[in-house]
């Protein structure tokens, strides 16, 4: 599995930490930018690259893309067809596992602003290890997205 990560100005300094800890954790990863900080950037342009090369291929790779909140950057994400982008910027981290089990998200949006490197850690930690359930129900439903 491949991880793209992507990141406007919000999310740059947290996006190379979890270069890191993706290097560390053994994964395979791709940083498609922002490669320095730049205030002015805007996030569409940035978020855009990583989420096509999912879209390209959605079951075989995943993205990890941040932003202020996150909101907008998944607004970006889940306009490509076989991307679903769900947002965390804190609090239960049953809403990473449900994403994954119920909703095989392939693009997980992260808060920036709102979160910690800790937190950040944690989340992105959990969103990778847990497994779609891949029950009827759910893929019933994942189909009728497309």
């Amino acid at each position: 599995m491949k991880i793209y990560l992507a990141t406007d100005h919000a999310g740059y300094e947290l996006k190379e930490k979890i270069k890191e800890w993706l290097t560390g954790w053994n994964y395979d990863f791709e940083d498609m930018g922002a490669y320095k900080y730049n205030e002015t950037d805007d996030y569409p342009d940035l978020i855009r690259p990583a989420v096509k090369s999912v879209a390209h291929d959605p079951e075989n790779s995943k993205a990890i893309i941040l932003g202020g909140s996150g909101q907008g950057e998944a607004m970006v994400a889940n306009r490509y067809q076989g991307v679903r982008a769900t947002v965390y910027y804190g609090g239960s981290e049953d809403i990473l596992k449900l994403s994954r089990e119920h909703n095989d998200a392939n693009v997980l949006s992260l808060g920036a602003r709102f979160l910690n490197e800790e937190e950040t850690k944690k989340a992105i930690k959990i969103w990778l290890e847990t497994k779609f359930s891949e029950q009827d129900r759910h893929v019933r439903r994942i189909n009728k997205l497309n």
